[in-house]
């Protein structure tokens, strides 16, 4: 069983850093794409970035373009999101997702992923 969990969140002031982790575990993790979401309060989930298998290719959300940055290591099984030059709009629960199925890209739709993690509540101050 696919199983996925985030850290690093917290409360930061704006203008700061985060590094955002999600370690998985339960198959070959170098085979499938990843991608974080996040979830603002009274607002849907929406993708923020996504990252193929290999880490070759990458998708972000227009609105975090130039300030978040996904990667992984696939020989540690894990997919981070650095953030920087925080904003209080970036205000969420953050949550790292993975597809059942080899994608060769980079899904960018809710309904591509199948396991969530249970999430990591990032808090930016003005």
């Amino acid at each position: 069983q696919v199983q996925l969990v985030e850290s690093g969140g917290g409360l930061v002031q704006a203008g700061g850093s985060l590094r955002l982790s999600c370690a998985a575990s339960g198959r070959t993790f170098s085979s499938y794409a990843m991608g974080w979401f996040r979830q603002a309060p009274g607002k849907e989930r929406d993708i923020v970035a996504a990252i193929s298998w290999s880490g070759a290719s990458t998708y972000y959300a227009d609105s975090v373009k130039g300030r978040f940055t996904i990667s992984r290591d696939n020989a540690k099984n894990t997919v981070y999101l650095q953030i920087n030059n925080l904003k209080p709009e970036d205000t969420a629960v953050y949550y790292c997702a993975a597809p059942r199925r080899p994608y060769r890209g980079t899904p960018v739709a809710g309904t591509d992923y199948d396991y969530w993690g249970q999430g990591t509540q990032v808090t930016v101050s003005s």
